[in-house]
């Protein structure tokens, strides 16, 4: 059966290489990133994606933090057959250099779940500084894909852009993993699979919110899946400005608090609302630690 998705030129198909043209409907990333000299402990820090498979149904059962857990027995899969509307956004926690992934595609769990679903073909991985398209073939087990050149970010943006058919013309489109590696090093892996489990509580925030001009934004607010939240403003026109501020947080009911260093806990009420011109509004009512005010204006979940 012929997959439903867009086909490209031979040339676009190598693995690795550098794409000579945007796939539909890219996403968008920081035009204006935290600079190299803003640090914070490398990473996994989220992954986020609009919808997936039975999500009303089975919460988490088939979510995007499946990718990050290295094992077979779990793994994210699309809400149906079109892949271009469901984009990942992986986040890291400082900047990193990604030299290669390995991918499981399709639902590893076993032969059945494999045939039973689609597979993805070809994905392409990109960042503020590039991209990279490459492909998989149609088998279980993890697939080494090596990036060259490699590619540099704290956030990127993985699209599967074709696929492996099942039978049924309906089915999703599985991954089962999709292990990010710098240096020889697996940047996530088992060893996060305690960590990732599904919080209904936490999962709206997960991942970076923005302030500042529309589409160059100067100040980033991420909230990680373990816990631990980053602040950094870099005013354009303000060096005295800046801040880097690293602490934890906790959601009750419609409160955040943030567990700031030296300076204690401060309880914020917590608003989410749909922003005119699409996507969503973050807003923290209540009074801000003295150097932070900032935080009680609203970011945006896209740049």
């Amino acid at each position: 059966m012929a997959s439903s998705l867009p086909t490209f030129p031979l040339a676009l198909l190598l693995a690795s290489a550098p794409v000579a043209a945007a796939p539909p409907r890219a996403a968008s990333v920081p035009s204006a990133a935290p600079s190299a000299a803003v640090r914070a402990p490398a990473g996994v820090g989220y992954a986020q994606v609009r919808d997936y498979y039975q999500r009303e149904e089975k919460p988490g059962r088939y979510g995007v933090l499946n990718l990050l857990d290295g094992r077979e027995l779990s793994a994210w899969c699309t809400p149906g057959p079109d892949t271009l509307d469901v984009p990942v956004t992986v986040g890291f926690k400082d900047s990193v250099t990604l030299d290669e992934v390995r991918v499981f595609t399709g639902n590893g769990a076993d032969e059945k779940s494999f045939q039973g679903t689609s597979r993805a073909r070809e994905f392409s991985l990109e960042s503020a500084n590039g991209a990279r398209r490459f492909s998989v073939a149609d088998q279980r087990g993890l697939q080494t894909v090596q990036l060259n050149p490699p590619l540099s970010g704290a956030r990127f943006t993985l699209w599967v852009l074709d696929q492996y058919p099942s039978q049924d013309p309906e089915a999703p489109v599985c991954v089962t993993d999709v292990v990010f590696v710098s240096q020889g090093k697996a940047l996530n892996g088992p060893w996060l699979a305690p960590r990732l489990k599904p919080d209904a509580r936490v999962a709206p925030l997960l991942g970076t919110w923005f302030a500042g001009y529309d589409g160059a934004p100067d100040r980033f607010l991420s909230f990680y899946f373990d816990g631990t939240f980053r602040y950094v403003a870099e005013p354009f026109e303000d060096a005295a400005g800046k801040r880097n501020v690293v602490g934890s947080y906790a959601v009750s009911g419609t409160h955040l608090t943030l567990e700031l260093p030296k300076r204690g806990k401060v309880r914020l009420a917590l608003r989410r609302e749909a922003r005119e011109g699409g996507g969503e509004q973050l807003r923290l009512d209540g009074t801000a630690p003295e150097g932070l005010e900032a935080l009680r204006e609203p970011f945006r979940s896209q740049p």
